[in-house]
């Protein structure tokens, strides 16, 4: 990267005076190029610039030299980081067994206003972005830019969680770099989770700014907030979206993994195996870009098409940027995976059968009214094949709603609307997936038993068909590896899928035509 272009502060005079004369009167001149100092009891230091490393033979750190540092700091966190009033740099103690400093890691943090001209085109669409890189390569410095572009430029209300204070700097007082945007800053990291939900409830952002996300916790508080319509830009650890798929921590954050096994004609179609991989649901982030090095990222656009993809052995379209002075250039590049997932997801089994969408039955719409879309389309697309989940509430057959939401004052439009004109509103206490399959089974089998009265169907509360799945469900948990029920039609074949796995039993379709039935089978462990 040309540095002539980029405006670049680092305060880097208030950096080297925490430092012992000894170390900085080695530093060359080069300073926009240095990196970190390492400092380790007992050893020579260590100077890293961005392309090379120089030891200080000659010089050993000692207990004195670490004190030293230590006076001129703030207070040192939980996670063990420490920072300088005003600046950006950022100091990480090591400690021993008795909690005392032994060692010391120096990062040098730098402001470069203009460093994310190579993605600056789509950062103001209010699509989700994480961002990944191996460490030191310029992540955090790529997230405090873009949150000082989105708040002053894009004019949004951008909250930064700072949780070590990287990315605004230490003190009450963030750091110039993130420009207009907040900054909230994390007691405890453990409470990272927490106060990303309490970013959204209690200041109405409409971004959030993260770096590192890496707990389970936080994976979960990042789709939460997605779900909420909040734009996130964030940092996650590893190089690659290969890196994510396969850690079962973040692998949320692009939509998970799971183990299907496929019904005989899904395999054919699909010329495979019967148990494969799929994307378990929407990616909390649209687009992802991995940092290759300082001049050159590659950007995944579509994320969930791009998880699919690598799932199945695709070749995956992605797009390299290269930035040389002021000349974007982009190319794309498609690169076959191998199915390297197979082996680290072995223990997600989760047994369904694709059921087979009868494009002849007329479709019912509904529309949800505040209610997770991604919830109900997940489970009609799934079971209830004849449910169609719309966007414009004026095409919906039914509203579907809670009675909080229908209860509010003053009334929403949407079922001011509904009722005006006579669309149907269907209430639930809550929007658990339970309740919803509950409305999702009775409208299925309330338009079954109109449009056929004579055809068999499953009446949930005393049927022959549900007395048979409880029996042999009853047998696979008192032993049994399988069950055979009777052939049924395929909606009460439907419903007993759902009903089966539900308590936790695999489920298989075996036969043709008439004679077409279900085995139930002990799910794997």
């Amino acid at each position: 990267m040309d540095k002539e272009k980029f405006e670049i502060l680092d305060d880097l005079d208030l950096f080297l005076k925490i430092l012992p004369h000894k170390i900085t009167k080695n530093i060359e001149n080069a300073f926009e190029d240095l990196i970190e100092i390492v400092l380790d009891l007992g050893r020579p230091p260590v100077i890293i610039y961005s392309d090379r490393k120089k030891t200080l033979e000659n010089e050993i750190v000692s207990e004195l030299d670490i004190s030293f540092v230590l006076e001129k700091l703030g207070n040192v966190g939980d996670d063990n980081r420490a920072g300088i009033e005003k600046t950006l740099h950022r100091i990480s103690l090591i400690k021993n067994r008795v909690d005392k400093t032994i060692g010391l890691t120096c990062r040098v943090g730098r402001a470069v206003f203009g460093s994310i001209k190579i993605i600056e085109d789509f950062i103001g669409n209010g699509k989700s972005i994480l961002i990944m890189g191996k460490p030191g390569i310029g992540k955090t410095t790529m997230l405090r830019e873009i949150a000082r572009l989105l708040a002053d430029k894009e004019n949004k209300r951008v909250v930064v969680i700072d949780t070590s204070n990287e990315i605004a700097g230490d003190g009450d007082i963030p750091h110039p770099a993130i420009g207009s945007a907040r900054r909230m800053q994390v007691k405890n990291t453990n409470m990272q989770h927490d106060v990303m939900i309490e970013a959204v409830e209690n200041h109405m952002p409409q971004v959030i700014v993260i770096d590192e996300i890496s707990t389970e916790k936080e994976s979960m508080a990042a789709r939460t907030i997605a779900e909420r319509g909040v734009q996130l830009v964030a940092t996650a650890h590893g190089n690659t979206l290969d890196n994510i798929i396969i850690n079962p921590t973040l692998s949320d954050l692009v939509g998970g993994v799971k183990s299907v096994t496929l019904g005989d004609i899904e395999a054919r179609r699909r010329k495979t195996q019967k148990t494969v991989l799929e994307r378990e649901f929407e990616p909390t982030f649209d687009i992802l870009v991995e940092i290759i090095n300082r001049n050159e990222v590659a950007v995944h656009f579509d994320v969930g098409l791009a998880v699919d993809k690598k799932l199945r052995g695709i070749a995956t379209d992605v797009e390299i940027r290269k930035i040389d002075g002021d000349k974007l250039s982009k190319s794309k590049n498609s690169k076959v995976d191998d199915q390297i997932f197979e082996e680290k997801t072995e223990n997600i089994i989760e047994e369904k059968e694709k059921l087979t969408e009868n494009k002849s039955v007329k479709k019912i719409n509904v529309f949800p009214y505040g209610l997770q879309k991604a919830k109900l389309k997940k489970l009609s697309k799934s079971y209830f094949s004849n449910v169609k989940i719309v966007s414009n509430p004026e095409t919906a057959k039914i509203i579907l709603t809670t009675k909080a939401n229908y209860s509010k004052e003053p009334k929403p439009k949407i079922i001011e609307m509904a009722e005006k004109i006579g669309i149907p509103i269907h209430l639930i206490k809550k929007g658990s997936s339970d309740q919803i399959a509950r409305f999702l089974e009775k409208i299925t089998y309330e338009k079954a038993s109109n449009e056929n009265p004579n055809k068999n169907k499953l009446d949930m509360d005393n049927t022959e068909a549900l007395n048979e799945v409880k029996l042999g469900i009853n047998k696979i948990k008192n032993g049994e590896n399988e069950f055979e029920l009777s052939p049924q039609d395929s909606n009460v074949r439907r419903m007993q899928h759902f009903f089966a796995t539900n308590e936790g039993i695999s489920t298989k379709s075996i036969g043709e035509n008439s004679k077409r039935r279900i085995i139930l089978k002990k799910r794997m462990q």
